[in-house]
C-alpha cells in the first residue's frame, strides 16, 4: 500500500487489488456450478419420479400386488364314471398338493441377517418331517428344502387328509409357517382296482386322462379350475383384504356307462381262468352287448391291471422285470393297457361265416335246408393251391344248416364264390366292418385307441383271397367290429351303434344329457336274420358248439378257429365263440376271444364255447331272464345255520341233513363259524368245516385240475381235499369255475359243467 500525494489516501497495489477480485469471482464460478450440478440431480430426479410414476407406475403396482397377495388355484373335481347300476368305477376325492418356498425356510439373527447355522439346522427338521410324514427319501428331501435357485418346490401331491393334518400339528407345535404352502387338490381312485382296467384307463399326477376312456373324455371329466386371490403378510399370513377375489371351480361332469359292474365281473372272472389254464400267449378278451341298443354290458381284456397302481403288471416276476430294458418295460405297460376288444385287429375264422351265410340268404343264392348243395371231399383245391376243412375226411354233400353245424370250410369258398367279392364287400359295408364303431363318441373328444380292419382292395381279390375270406381268414377286424355285426343279426337285421355311455350329468346345474342309442342301418331282412339265427342254434344244439348249450336256456352261436398267418409275424392262432340268446327273443350276445392257446385241443368249440356257457349260465339268471328249465339234475340240501349252537349239537344237525363234519374243536364249544356259509345248496355227503373261537384255524388246498374226469372221478378227486362239487350236465367235465391250482378254504363248493364228448 501506498499514499497519493494529492488526495493523501492510501490506495491498494494494483495488482493485489485484481488478486482480490479475482478470488471473488471464483467463489461464485464454484458455487455457480454448484447450483448447476444441483438442478442436473433435481430434474433427473423428477424426470425419474415422472419415469416411476407415470410410465412404470401400472407395472410397479402389479408387483406391489404380486407380493401382498396370495392367489391359488382351485382345482375342479374330475367327474365320477358310474357304472349302469350306480356303482362309481372312478372317482376324485379331496387331497392336498405340499410345496415349499426353500428361500422363505429361513433363521434371521437380531439384526436381520440370516442365521447360517441355525437355518441349516431348520432345513433339515423340515426335510426329516417331511419324509417321515410322507414317507419320502430324506437326502433327495433335503435337497429340495435346500435350493436357492427357485421359491416353489413341490414336495407331495395327493396327500390324505390325515397325513396333511398331522404336518399342520407339526408346524403349529415348532411355529413354522413361512415357505410351506398346503393347496387343494383332488386324487383320482378306482375303487374296484382292475375291474374294466382296460377300457376305463387312468390318470396322471395332474389329473389329466393318459388312457382308455379317462384320455378320451379328458375334456369332458375335467371341469376348469378356480382361483381365490387374498392379501398376505410378510410371513405368509392371511389379512383382511376388501378386494379379495373368488372365482369358483366348474367341476368335471359325471358319465354313467352301459356297463354292468357285476356283468364285467363274471366276464373277467372266466376269461381269466380260460386264458391261463390254455396258456394263452397273447391273452383274450370278451364283450357282452345288448343287441336291442347296442349297449355294451361287458368289456374285458386279460391281462389287465391295477388301475391305482398302472406302472405295477402283477403278472411279470419281479426278477423278469428288473431284466427288462426301460423301453421293453414301457413296451409291455402299453400293451397292457389297451383294450383287445377295440385295439387289436385279428382273423376271426369260422364265426366270420354268419357274415357269408348272411349275404348268400339275402341274395337268394342260398337257403337253409335244401340238401347237397354244397360239396366237402375235407379240402378245396384253388387255382392249385390245396386249402383244408377242418374235417380233412371229408363232410360230403351238405346244405347250409350242415355247412354251419359242422363249420365246413369247402362248402363256405364254394358259397363264397357263387355271392362273388364284389357283393361280399357291399356286405361288408353294411356290416360296418369298413369303418371305426365309434363306440365311446358322446361329443368333441379326443382318441379312443380303436383300430379298423384291414382287407384287401377289391381289386386285388382273387380266387384264393376270395375263398379264404369266406371263412374268416387272411383279412382282419377288432372284436368290437365283430360282435357288432353278430348283434345285428340278434335285432332282425338291424345294425346298431355300440354304445358304452349312456347319460352325462352336470355335477354343477345338474343337467342331464342322455346318450341315445344310434341305428346304423338295415343290414338284412328280419326274414334272413330269422333263419340264420334258427341255423345257428343247430351249431349249439347238435354241432361244434354243443359246448356253449346253458341248462334252461336257447342259445345260437358259432365256432371259430383261425391258424396263424405266418408270413405275418404278428399273427398268432385265435379260438372264439359267439353266441346269442334266448333264440326266440334275443337280449345278449357274447363274443369270446384267445389269442395263441397251447395245448392238443385249441379249437373254438372246445375250449371257448364252454368259458361262454360259464359265463352265461351266471349272468341270465342275473338278468332274470327267464328260464325253460323245469327239473334239477341234481339233489340239494340246504345247508342249516349251526353258528352259536355247541359242536356236539351241530354235527347231530348236520349229520342228519346228511353232510360230513369236519373240526378239531370239543363237542362242549360253541360254533363260532362253519364253512360253507348258511343257505348254501349242498348234495349229500359233503363236507362242513366247523369253527369255535379257540380252534379257528383255516386250511387252504389247491383246486385240482378237473376236466376231462367223470362226474364220481371229480366228486373223488375234491372230496380227497375237503372240497365240495355242484355240477350240471353229464358226460365228462368240460369247464370249472375255480381255475386249476388256485388256493381255496376248505369246505368250499367247486361248480362243474359235464358234457359228453363231441368231435369237432
Amino acid at each position: 500500500m501506498k499514499k497519493d500525494k494529492k488526495t493523501n489516501v492510501y490506495k491498494l497495489n494494483d495488482n493485489r487489488k485484481f488478486s482480490k477480485v479475482k478470488k471473488i469471482f471464483n467463489i461464485n464460478d464454484r458455487l455457480g456450478r454448484m447450483l448447476i450440478v444441483f438442478f442436473i440431480v433435481f430434474i433427473m430426479l423428477i424426470g425419474r419420479l415422472a419415469w416411476l410414476q407415470i410410465v412404470q407406475g401400472a407395472d410397479l403396482t402389479e408387483q406391489m400386488n404380486r407380493q401382498l397377495t396370495a392367489s391359488k388355484t382351485i382345482s375342479p373335481k374330475r367327474g365320477t364314471i358310474y357304472d349302469s347300476t350306480g356303482k362309481a368305477l372312478a372317482i376324485s376325492a379331496q387331497v392336498d398338493t405340499v410345496s415349499i418356498d426353500p428361500t422363505k425356510i429361513v433363521v434371521e439373527d437380531e439384526n436381520g441377517d440370516i442365521d447360517e447355522a441355525k437355518t441349516k439346522t431348520l432345513k433339515e427338521t423340515v426335510a426329516k418331517e417331511f419324509s417321515e410324514i410322507f414317507d419320502l427319501d430324506y437326502e433327495e428331501t433335503l435337497e429340495k428344502v435346500s435350493r436357492t435357485d427357485t421359491s416353489n418346490v413341490t414336495i407331495a401331491r395327493k396327500v390324505e387328509n390325515d397325513k396333511i393334518t398331522q404336518l399342520e400339528t407339526w408346524m403349529e407345535d415348532n411355529e413354522i409357517y413361512s415357505g410351506i404352502n398346503i393347496d387343494e387338490d383332488t386324487k383320482r381312485y378306482y375303487p374296484y382296482d382292475n375291474l374294466a382296467s382296460n377300457l376305463i384307463g387312468f390318470c396322471g399326477t395332474d389329473n389329466q386322462g393318459l388312457w382308455g376312456l379317462e384320455l378320451k373324455w379328458n375334456d369332458i371329466l375335467t371341469g376348469t379350475p378356480g382361483r381365490v386371490t387374498s392379501a398376505q403378510d410378510a410371513v405368509q399370513d392371511l389379512i383382511p383384504y376388501e378386494d379379495e377375489t373368488y372365482i369358483a371351480p366348474q367341476n368335471g361332469n359325471d358319465i354313467t356307462l352301459t356297463i354292468d359292474a357285476n356283468i364285467q365281473q363274471i366276464a373277467e372272472k372266466y376269461l381269466k381262468q380260460a386264458c391261463e389254464e390254455n396258456e394263452c400267449e397273447e391273452g383274450g378278451n370278451v364283450i357282452i352287448m345288448d343287441p336291442d341298443t347296442g349297449d355294451i354290458l361287458a368289456m374285458a381284456t386279460y391281462p389287465d391291471y391295477n388301475l391305482n397302481d398302472p406302472y405295477t403288471l402283477d403278472f411279470v416276476p419281479e426278477n423278469v422285470w428288473k431284466d427288462m430294458s426301460g423301453d421293453e418295460q414301457y413296451a409291455l405297460q402299453q400293451q397292457t393297457w389297451n383294450n383287445r376288444a377295440i385295439s387289436y385287429t385279428y382273423e376271426p375264422g369260422s364265426v366270420f361265416k354268419i357274415v357269408t351265410a348272411a349275404a348268400g340268404l339275402e341274395e337268394g343264392l342260398a337257403d337253409a335246408d335244401t340238401q347237397n348243395v354244397y360239396h366237402c371231399e375235407g379240402h378245396e383245391i384253388i387255382d392249385g393251391v390245396q386249402i383244408n376243412c377242418s374235417d380233412t375226411s371229408g363232410h360230403g354233400d351238405l346244405s347250409l344248416r350242415d355247412a354251419l353245424k359242422y363249420s365246413c370250410n369247402p362248402a363256405f369258398m364254394q358259397l363264397g364264390k357263387k355271392v362273388g367279392a364284389a357283393t361280399l364287400y357291399r356286405y361288408y359295408d353294411a356290416f360296418g366292418l369298413f369303418d371305426y364303431t365309434n363306440f365311446a363318441d358322446i361329443g368333441d373328444s379326443g382318441s379312443s385307441g380303436e383300430s379298423n380292419s384291414i382287407f384287401w382292395d377289391l381289386d386285388n381279390v382273387g380266387s384264393i383271397e376270395l375263398a379264404t375270406m369266406s371263412f374268416g381268414q387272411r383279412f382282419k377286424i377288432t372284436p368290437l367290429q365283430m360282435i357288432s355285426a353278430v348283434a345285428a343279426v340278434a335285432n332282425d337285421g338291424k345294425l346298431m351303434q355300440p354304445r358304452i355311455a349312456k347319460e352325462i350329468k352336470n355335477t354343477d346345474t345338474g343337467a342331464i344329457t342322455t346318450i341315445e342309442p344310434v341305428e346304423v342301418r338295415q343290414v338284412i331282412s328280419k326274414e334272413t336274420a330269422d333263419t340264420l339265427l334258427d341255423m345257428l342254434e343247430t351249431v349249439v344244439d347238435s354241432g361244434t358248439g354243443s359246448y356253449a348249450q346253458v341248462k334252461g336256456y336257447t342259445i345260437a352261436g358259432k365256432t371259430g378257429t383261425s391258424e396263424a398267418d405266418y408270413s405275418d409275424s404278428n399273427s398268432v392262432k385265435v379260438s372264439s365263440f359267439a353266441a346269442i340268446t334266448p333264440v326266440e327273443s334275443p337280449e345278449l350276445v357274447i363274443l369270446l376271444t384267445l389269442y395263441g392257446p397251447q395245448g392238443d385241443s385249441t379249437g373254438g368249440g372246445t375250449i371257448a364255447a364252454p368259458v361262454v356257457a360259464q359265463i352265461l349260465s351266471e349272468v341270465l339268471p342275473y338278468l332274470e331272464i327267464p328260464s325253460n328249465s323245469t327239473d334239477s339234475e341234481m339233489e340239494t340240501t340246504t345247508l342249516s345255520n349251526v353258528v352259536n349252537k355247541t359242536v356236539g349239537e351241530a354235527k347231530r344237525i348236520l349229520e342228519k341233513q346228511g353232510f360230513e363234519c369236519i373240526t378239531s374243536a370239543s363237542d362242549d364249544e360253541i360254533v363260532s363259524n362253519q364253512m360253507p356259509v348258511a343257505g348254501t345248496a349242498l348234495i349229500e355227503d359233503s363236507i362242513v368245516k366247523l369253527y369255535t373261537e379257540d380252534n379257528d384255524t383255516r386250511v387252504s388246498q389247491t383246486v385240482p385240475n378237473l376236466k376231462g374226469m367223470s362226474l364220481s372221478e371229480a366228486k373223488a378227486a375234491l372230496k380227497n381235499k375237503n372240497l365240495n362239487i355242484k355240477y350240471s350236465g353229464t358226460g365228462k367235465v368240460t369247464s370249472q369255475d375255480m381255475i386249476a391250482d388256485s388256493k381255496v378254504e376248505e369246505g368250499t363248493v367247486i361248480t362243474v359243467v359235464l358234457k359228453e364228448e363231441i368231435d369237432e
